[in-house]
């Protein structure tokens, strides 16, 4: 990935766009297979009951006094499924990007700020102490802020990536208290270490109770929890790819992802745990209604993926951290395919998102329709499809440990669906209510576009 960041950096002015893309997409090709094959083997491990935990040390990296600290890679079963998750969907979204910014002057420069975005999510999930994964957590940062400014000649455009990367930044002091404190308390920073010593501190503990409440407050601006939720819809900026790539599969689960890697100090702090499922449940329940207001196509996507990250804080808080990753994964499927399934919609309708001017295009674009159909009964949770399952354990779970979360969280999985089958409504039904000439321009997107939006939708 760093490679392909690299070629495509320095070779943006001087390559052809098919070199450009064929390195862009192969590299991540290339991770994806990788990933598969590591996938493989902790799955023979698991299976014959040894312990599927594999740690690859590359060098000694900081030794200061007593403490000493490793740069160190962790594969294990959840870092194995996140690196399926990252590389899977950012291959079809590099693939769908190479025809939706075809005819961009910058179209090396986008390939290259993309593979530096997958570069860095992988190191946040392949560390194997809080100082890689901060770095990844940081660098993620930094290209979500290059990559939604994209296009920074509009002021409003890089404004909105200025209010991303500033909004980031208040979640990510919490991170590096949390650091520091961990450092204070443990004197290591490596995961193996810090749980087991964390294992033997007493229920409630006042230490545990700060790490876990910063380590929250950086999954809040990460994931747009409330009150650090403005940023993500005002990322809708940039380009649809990278609507799909930043807020549905990856940087945006960063923080949950984070939560469930230390689950064993959420676990021992129990009043963190209650903290999160109220505001897990708040911001689900306040984005589905504002979802429900929206007109702008891509706008009422944004506010659904900030309900569905409330939606799995919540599972997070009630102890379903299974439940909750699993929402993660389907998650990630559904929500890229509607993304893309968008931005095929405004490519068609030469970038107007206004759903207000849409309408009867399912008999102009087949294929879109049906997938994005297919997208939103998922997310809607209606059975047998993904999100049904996901959505399902989740409640499960908050109904056990609170009637009340229960009752919250089920009214807004209501919403999601009156939301999400109001913008299927006016964008593929009724009468076409944009201007007479568009309608004889409108056509199905090339296969570029079209083959990611069918293995997503299988995946849905």
């Amino acid at each position: 990935r760093s490679l392909g960041f690299i070629v495509n950096g320095l070779g943006q002015y001087n390559f052809s766009k098919s070199l450009i893309g064929i390195v862009g997409c192969g590299t991540v090709l290339g991770a994806f297979i990788l990933s598969c094959m590591l996938f493989g083997q902790v799955l023979d491990v698991r299976n014959e009951g040894g312990d599927a935990s594999f740690t690859y040390q590359l060098f000694e990296w900081i030794s200061v006094g007593g403490f000493s600290l490793n740069f160190s890679f962790l594969l294990d079963p959840l870092s194995a499924l996140m690196l399926l998750i990252i590389t899977g969907i950012g291959f079809l979204i590099h693939l769908y990007s190479y025809s939706y910014m075809r005819e961009d002057e910058a179209f090396g420069r986008f390939f290259a700020y993309l593979n530096l975005f997958i570069f860095f999510m992988l190191l946040l999930v392949l560390g194997s102490n809080y100082l890689i994964m901060f770095i990844g957590w940081e660098g993620v940062g930094l290209c979500s802020y290059l990559l939604i400014g994209f296009w920074y000649k509009n002021s409003s455009y890089a404004s909105a990536a200025k209010k991303a990367f500033v909004m980031n930044r208040i979640g990510d002091l919490g991170f590096l208290i949390a650091v520091f404190a961990i450092i204070a308390t443990f004197g290591t920073l490596e995961y193996a270490e810090v749980f087991s010593m964390a294992s033997e501190f007493p229920m409630g503990d006042a230490t545990l109770l700060l790490i876990t409440l910063l380590l929250f407050i950086a999954a809040t601006g990460k994931s747009a929890q409330i009150p650090l939720f403005t940023w993500l819809p005002d990322a809708m900026a940039g380009p649809t790819p990278v609507s799909a790539l930043i807020h549905a599969a990856t940087m945006v689960t960063a923080g949950i992802y984070m939560i469930i890697r230390s689950n064993i100090l959420f676990t021992l702090s129990p009043l963190t745990m209650q903290i999160i499922a109220a505001i897990g449940v708040a911001t689900a329940l306040i984005a589905a209604f504002i979802a429900v207001t929206q007109n702008d196509i891509k706008k009422v996507l944004a506010y659904s993926t900030v309900s569905q990250l409330g939606y799995m804080f919540l599972g997070l808080g009630v102890g379903a951290f299974t439940g909750a990753f699993f929402h993660v994964m389907t998650h990630a499927f559904f929500k890229a395919l509607l993304f893309l399934g968008a931005g095929s919609v405004i490519h068609a309708m030469h970038h107007e998102q206004d759903m207000r001017r849409m309408g009867g295009l399912k008999k102009y674009m087949p294929i879109t329709y049906i997938t994005m159909l297919l997208g939103t009964i998922a997310i809607a949770g209606i059975p047998p499809f993904s999100g049904f399952f996901s959505k399902d354990e989740i409640l499960a779970f908050t109904f056990h440990a609170n009637p009340l979360l229960w009752g919250l969280g089920f009214v807004a999985a209501l919403f999601t669906a009156f939301y999400m089958f109001r913008m299927l409504f006016l964008t593929f039904f009724g009468k076409f209510r944009g201007p007479a000439d568009q309608a004889n321009h409108l056509h199905e997107s090339p296969i570029q576009m079209t083959v990611p939006l069918m293995v997503l939708a299988v995946l849905a």
